[in-house]
């Protein structure tokens, strides 16, 4: 009898530690989701921020703000412009795929561009996981300048179904999972990325389009404010030929006036500051416009 009771008795602890582990791993699984839900949210406005801002630069406005993203639904953000803006459908779907790149969660989406008096798209398209079934429509066109709101809306990746999985476990996988959780959970660093979404590499010249400044071998040589603005297009389609009428209405169409000489002169003053890197030149293509030239090698 006295062996019965001490069996109970070391059951009756043993299922009370089980039940206790059991709850401190759902706490635990509770406040990892939490952070990492605030830190995937953080991380992917700053990068919906910076497609706002490259599309400002690219629309001639280098002063105005991007207005604060909004969480409209789950897996669903849209922010707007402080001022209107005109946009090119290649250069704002090339901006995306390439910052969005940077977020692991958002491999397929679909962006669609609103306007803001009554929400109607004036311009969207998909991106899937396989290229092939991109959905990309009307490329090469400029959008009339107006008031836009960018709206994107990322494909679930079922992290919503393991989070209630985690409610519904049994008692033992749970106190596996919260004694697994307490042996190695770690502290997660949040390093600042912000910066590198300013940065294009081109060939060993590392462009920083923020500060408006080319650094190579931690030499610096600063750009002008158009300097970097037409830079900044050449360098979204690297080897790739940019129309001139496309270059003049990009940068010069805010001021009214376009000059043509204009143009050739800060192709020229950009050549003479891209000399430092003999595997990058800005060409001219005869009768169409320019060509950033990045030597395959150094790409």
């Amino acid at each position: 009898m006295h062996l019965s009771l001490n069996s109970l008795s070391r059951k009756h602890k043993y299922l009370f530690g089980l039940i206790s582990l059991s709850f401190i791993s759902l706490i635990c699984a509770a406040f990892s989701m939490t952070g990492s839900d605030n830190f995937d949210f953080a991380r992917r406005e700053v990068l919906l921020r910076r497609i706002g801002h490259e599309l400002l630069l690219q629309s001639g406005d280098s002063t105005s703000r991007v207005l604060p993203v909004k969480k409209i639904a789950e897996n669903e953000y849209q922010f707007g412009f402080e001022n209107e803006l005109t946009f090119r459908s290649d250069s704002l779907v090339n901006t995306t795929q390439r910052l969005l790149a940077n977020d692991p969660l958002a491999s397929e989406y679909v962006v669609n561009v609103l306007n803001c008096g009554n929400s109607s798209v004036a311009y969207g398209y998909a991106i899937s996981k396989n290229k092939k079934d991109d959905i990309i429509a009307c490329v090469g066109r400029v959008q009339p300048r107006a008031c836009y709101m960018i709206n994107i809306k990322f494909k679930p990746t079922g992290i919503n179904i393991s989070k209630n999985g985690y409610l519904f476990g049994s008692l033992p996988f749970l106190a596996l999972v919260g004694f697994i959780f307490m042996r190695s959970v770690k502290p997660r660093r949040i390093l600042p990325d912000v910066q590198h979404a300013n940065m294009f590499t081109l060939g060993e010249v590392l462009f920083d389009s923020k500060n408006r400044k080319l650094i190579i071998n931690e030499k610096t040589i600063d750009l002008t404010g158009t300097e970097a603005r037409v830079l900044i297009i050449f360098a979204l389609s690297p080897n790739e030929t940019i129309e001139r009428s496309r270059l003049q209405k990009e940068i010069w169409e805010d001021e009214g006036v376009i000059v043509g000489r204009s143009l050739d002169m800060f192709i020229s003053k950009l050549r003479k500051k891209l000399e430092v890197d003999p595997n990058i030149k800005i060409v001219v293509i005869r009768g169409k416009g320019y060509k950033l030239e990045i030597n395959s090698s150094v790409v």
